[in-house]
């Protein structure tokens, strides 16, 4: 499959601190990774680094082959071609649900009104907010905001999907509706990558499994290959309380 991503020797810190030791990773078209480590090992600062929203220190990050960090990519248009999903879904509680999603269509693509809510409709229908497009954004359970976001990130068409641990800020019991958009969005062939704590998810959905510790990519495999069996003695720890015999 060709690489959609290719990250290189990345390299990032925070003043005196070194979050990100020589990252390399590839993503394919229509891959499904998945990164889990402890809280503070680099997850979400390498996720960051892939649409800019945190600026490497060195290194590069491919996107087709064409240097994100090359100081002559237009970083808007780059965020048109990648979705991101936050933890806190980030959505604008000023506007209701519709106008959340065809916002960026309106004022980015410049997009006509009613193609932008034909869009930002049938993406919320795709994951399962159809019912809630006129709804108040403050008036939403966590599982339906970060659905939204989804459905927003959706709107722009993007070629890959980044999630930023989309569930770790919601009610355990609503965090499977959630899962459940992005099983289909696997399943459509969408080409993701996952940072998470959900290791049930990881198991099921992912193509590899990316473990990192301490800022180092410690060890990448198949579901099976790493959670049955894991290489480093830092995974297993790691995966201990999640395996079962």
């Amino acid at each position: 499959m060709q690489n959609m991503i290719e990250i290189q020797h990345l390299e990032k810190s925070f003043g005196t601190l070194r979050v990100l030791k020589d990252i390399n990773l590839q993503v394919s078209q229509g891959e499904v990774i998945t990164v889990i480590g402890a809280s503070g090992s680099g997850k979400s600062t390498m996720l960051r680094c892939i649409n800019l929203l945190e600026e490497p220190d060195s290194g590069a990050i491919l996107l087709d082959g064409r240097d994100l960090c090359d100081l002559s990519t237009d970083v808007c248009a780059l965020r048109q071609r990648i979705g991101m999903v936050f933890q806190t879904f980030n959505l604008f509680n000023n506007k209701n649900v519709l106008d959340n999603c065809t916002l960026a269509l309106t004022s980015i693509k410049k997009m006509n009104r009613a193609e932008a809510e034909r869009i930002a409709i049938e993406q919320l229908t795709r994951v399962g907010m159809k019912d809630f497009i006129h709804a108040d954004s403050r008036t939403l359970s966590g599982g339906q905001k970060q659905r939204v976001a989804i459905a927003r990130a959706l709107c722009m068409n993007p070629e890959i999907m980044l999630f930023d641990e989309p569930t770790s800020a919601l009610d355990p019991e609503i965090v499977g509706e959630v899962l459940d958009v992005m099983k289909q969005l696997a399943k459509a062939g969408m080409t993701m990558v996952v940072v998470t704590h959900e290791m049930q998810f990881a198991k099921e959905v992912s193509d590899r499994v990316v473990f990192m510790d301490q800022g180092i990519i410690l060890e990448e495999g198949t579901p099976d290959q790493l959670f049955a069996n894991p290489q480093q003695e830092r995974t297993r720890s790691f995966l201990k309380r999640y395996l079962t015999n």
